[in-house]
């Protein structure tokens, strides 16, 4: 007998994907149109070049990064997969409709897919905490809120707070991170009451050649790191110092993770998943204040708090779902309060302190809200009936979703 909880995909799937691809290509077709040619090659090579690595990023480093879990390989790099294309179609026409809402047509620009790479990347770091749960039908609906959600908090932040867009977008992880948990807290406890200890040790179990491959995300993720934090700086000196700044504290934070991890360990052996999530936070924290930070022991610092705080959080939080906090959340938060204090030690012996403080922390403060807020609509929505995800027996497996060549078509 077959499985009843992919009929889902089946039907619902085809129906709901290609009517919405169908949907974007008559937008595409009425309300958008390329830039004019650039002048200048180089800057247009330049560009490309930016985004050839931010895609890398996305669909090898976020792709490969959750491939450690034995029983959900082909969900992380395919369904991954799915979401970049999607969420990027999706993120260029929000851009557009939002930068210029009554100026007729959308105008895309290469910095266009730049910028919509970028926010897509907020949806795959939040389905690694519904990776299993959830069909792709759901995880379909959550990029779209999900992208939604985030164009308008960047919008929000460039129109009202006058955050600059590097800042902006640098509060992808803690937005990320936020509504990643707070959709998965719809999922987790009926999970965790369905399941006796065995299974979920089960549905966690690691194996050895996909960790290795996970590893391989992680390298990508650490290379390109300094671009992504670099990317929407105009300034050359502060493009510089946030080059450097990145790879000091993902260097430190690399030496602090592994040398931790050694001694969490009864017998001082050195745990893979550690690796895989701890030597990022460095990125992550140093992400917002890169640009301002004008010496090296400063971003040294902020790698060696956030190795330390990832791996507390992997070591403590059992859970791989909400392990997204202490790579991408609390590492980021800590990058926040630091580029809060930053400012406002520039403005510190002039009457506007009070109110660069007040508004630096709205713009940190509302990445937050609008995570949770968002995460909330969207678990209210996935934990509907009608998309059919995966039962509790049947969580965290790829026979699920996929037909392997070498089993029976039923699961």
């Amino acid at each position: 007998m077959g499985s009843k909880y992919p009929r889902s995909v089946r039907y619902y799937l085809p129906l709901w994907a290609l009517t919405l691809e169908t949907a974007l290509i008559l937008i595409f077709t009425f309300f958008a149109s390329y830039d004019i040619p650039l002048s200048d090659r180089e800057q247009f090579m330049g560009t490309y070049q930016v985004l050839q690595d931010f895609t890398i990023m996305a669909a090898l480093g976020l792709g490969f990064l959750p491939l450690s879990l034995r029983r959900l390989a082909w969900s992380s790099v395919g369904f991954n997969f799915f979401l970049l294309a999607l969420g990027v179609q999706w993120a260029i026409l929000l851009d557009g409709v939002l930068d210029q809402p009554f100026f007729g047509k959308v105008i895309i620009k290469l910095s266009s897919l730049q910028l919509a790479t970028m926010s897509a990347m907020a949806v795959l770091i939040s389905a690694g905490t519904v990776l299993g749960k959830t069909n792709l039908v759901q995880l379909m609906v959550m990029a779209l809120v999900e992208v939604t959600a985030f164009g308008t908090m960047r919008w929000i932040n460039k129109q009202f707070l006058m955050v600059d867009e590097h800042v902006g977008m640098m509060y992808i992880h803690v937005f990320a991170a936020c509504f990643g948990l707070t959709v998965a807290w719809y999922f987790l406890k009926p999970l965790c009451k369905g399941l006796d200890k065995k299974a979920q040790r089960e549905r966690v179990q690691m194996a050895t050649i996909p960790s290795l491959f996970a590893m391989l995300g992680t390298l990508f993720l650490w290379i390109f790191w300094p671009r992504f934090n670099s990317a929407l700086l105009n300034i050359p000196s502060e493009k510089k110092n946030a080059v450097f700044n990145t790879y000091y504290a993902l260097a430190v934070s690399t030496v602090t993770a592994t040398s931790m991890s050694a001694l969490a360990h009864p017998q001082g052996k050195i745990n893979m998943i550690h690796i895989h999530n701890a030597v990022l936070a460095g990125g992550v924290a140093v992400g917002t204040p890169c640009h301002l930070l004008s010496s090296p022991w400063l971003a040294m610092v902020l790698g060696l708090m956030a190795g330390l705080i990832s791996i507390c959080g992997a070591k403590c939080l059992h859970v791989p779902e909400i392990q997204v906090l202490s790579t991408f959340g609390v590492p980021g938060l800590l990058g926040g309060f630091v580029y809060i204090v930053l400012m406002a030690l520039q403005v510190y012996s002039t009457p506007q302190i009070g109110y660069q403080v007040l508004n630096d922390t709205g713009a940190l403060s509302l990445a937050v809200v609008m995570g949770m807020a968002s995460g909330l609509l969207t678990g209210m929505l996935l934990d509907l009936n009608i998309w059919r995800a995966p039962h509790g027996d049947k969580d965290s497996d790829d026979q699920t979703f996929w037909k392997f060549p070498h089993l029976a078509d039923e699961f």
